[in-house]
C-alpha cells in the first residue's frame, strides 16, 4: 500500500446479480444440457471453486464459449433488473478523488458494464470485458501494463475464489467481498490480502486517511 490502481470485477462485487443469475440458471442448463440447480444445491456451489462447480453441474470446457455469449444476451435483456450495491457509486467516485485509477475486468461485455454502472462508468479509466472463466488473469496483465504500474500497487477486488486465483497468477494483490457470489468461508480460506465486509472498509483500505 497505498496502491494506485483498483481492478474491479463487476457481478457480486459492483453489481448484485446474484437474484437474477438464480432466476435463468436452470434455464440455461436446460437449454445447454447440464444439471440443473436445485435449492439445496445453492449453497454447497457458493463454497466450491469454479473447477469444482463445472465439475458437479457436468459442464464439459468447449461449452463455456457458448453459454458466456448466451449470459451475456440474457443480461442485457435484464439489465432493468440488476442494480449496483448500495454504496458503489460512493465508493468509487471516493477512490478515483483521491487518485486511485479504477479499471473493470469481467466476464460481461463492456455495453452491459457500462449500462449497469450507469454515470460511475466515468470513473474508470480502464476497461477489459469479456473474460473467459478462467481468463482473467491475462486481463489483469493488460490493464496493469496500460496503466503503467508496478505490480505491488495493484489490487483486484473480486467476490469468488477465480478472483484471488487470477491475482495471485499475477503477482498482485486481491481483496474479497463478502457480499457476492461465492461464500464468505470459501473466501477467507484462501486468505486474501483483505476481506470486505461492508461497502466503506474498501475506501479505508484503498485511501487510508493520513
Amino acid at each position: 500500500m497505498p496502491y494506485t490502481l483498483a481492478i474491479f470485477d463487476l457481478d457480486g462485487t459492483l453489481a448484485d446479480s446474484f437474484p437474477w443469475f438464480l432466476r435463468v440458471i436452470n434455464d440455461v442448463a436446460d437449454r445447454f444440457k447440464f444439471r440443473r440447480v436445485a435449492d439445496e444445491d445453492i449453497e454447497a456451489l457458493r463454497h466450491a471453486s469454479s473447477r469444482e462447480i463445472l465439475a458437479r453441474l457436468e459442464v464439459p470446457l468447449w461449452k463455456l464459449p457458448a453459454i458466456a455469449r448466451h449470459a451475456r444476451r440474457l443480461k442485457a435483456e435484464a439489465a432493468a433488473e440488476i442494480f449496483l450495491f448500495a454504496g458503489v457509486e460512493a465508493m468509487l467516485r471516493t477512490l478515483a478523488e483521491n487518485g486511485v485509477q479504477l479499471a473493470l475486468v469481467t466476464s460481461d461485455s463492456e455495453a452491459n458494464a457500462r449500462e449497469k454502472l450507469g454515470d460511475s462508468a466515468a470513473l474508470f479509466a480502464h476497461f477489459d470485458c469479456a473474460a473467459s472463466l478462467f481468463g482473467k488473469a491475462a486481463k489483469f496483465r493488460r490493464v496493469i501494463h496500460r496503466a503503467g504500474v508496478e505490480p505491488d500497487k495493484v489490487i483486484s477486488i473480486g467476490d469468488e475464489v477465480r478472483d484471488i486465483e487470477a491475482a495471485r497468477a499475477v503477482g498482485i494483490a486481491c481483496g474479497a467481498v463478502c457480499w457476492g457470489y461465492a461464500a464468505p468461508a470459501a473466501l477467507r480460506a484462501l486468505a486474501p490480502d483483505h476481506v470486505f465486509e461492508r461497502m466503506d472498509e474498501v475506501v479505508r483500505t484503498l485511501s487510508p486517511v493520513p
